[in-house]
């Protein structure tokens, strides 16, 4: 079994990327479980999980720790949320979620996980949540609306911590299906930058998740 360096918790085994089972013995969306010297990962399906395929793909300077506090905005069923919950068994995951029945399925992995916590908000009204929430080390982003790298701002600028990081995944026919994704790339790209943010890595998703850009992101306070 292979640790990688940038994220804690997050290993290859049996030539798959994987993380520890917080819930042992449960799965949360069909992933295989793999017992490895008395303990239980989940396999990490790339296909699945945008932040899974970002990893794989070369995503190096996100700081993920057993305690680390993070807003997940778009948080959906649950499936990418849950492997950042085995990593964060000392922390927790702030899960925010603007469909009510995305959300019936969210529940259901929360309930048999600690560091869950499901909020049914809009995420272009942080203030409405804010108060439910410590200032957090990460915001992670994961909306197909037009405005995402907005609200995606506006949330690590009222929640996070001086020192922290954000994560956006760009949906590019989400944006403006009529330009190439290249181009509405470099013009998120802009308005992040423009705006006072300062992207340390860029990381295209293919071949696991077809016109998608990971921008890893600090704020300039």
């Amino acid at each position: 079994m292979e640790k990688l360096n940038q994220l804690s918790e997050v290993y290859f085994l049996n030539h798959s990327l994987v993380t520890q089972n917080l819930n042992k013995g449960f799965k949360v969306y069909g992933e295989t479980l793999i017992d490895f010297e008395g303990k239980e990962y989940r396999v990490w399906d790339p296909r699945r999980s945008k932040l899974a395929a970002a990893v794989l793909n070369g995503l190096e300077s996100l700081e993920l720790n057993i305690d680390s506090k993070v807003l997940y905005l778009g948080a959906s069923t649950g499936t990418t949320a849950s492997h950042i919950s085995d990593i964060l068994s000392q922390g927790i995951i702030y899960c925010v979620e603007f469909s009510p029945r995305m959300m019936r399925e969210l529940l259901r992995v929360c309930e048999n996980r600690y560091n869950m916590m499901p909020l049914l908000e809009d995420a272009t009204k942080p203030q409405k949540y804010l108060n439910l929430l410590e200032k957090v080390d990460v915001v992670y982003a994961d909306v197909a609306q037009p405005q995402q790298s907005d609200l995606f701002m506006q949330n690590m600028r009222l929640s996070m911590k001086k020192e922290g990081k954000g994560l956006i995944m760009i949906k590019s026919r989400s944006i403006d299906v009529t330009k190439k994704p290249a181009k509405v790339f470099k013009e998120e790209e802009k308005k992040l930058k423009t705006s006072g943010f300062r992207v340390l890595e860029k990381i295209k998703l293919s071949p696991y998740e077809k016109d998608h850009l990971a921008l890893l992101v600090e704020f300039s306070f």
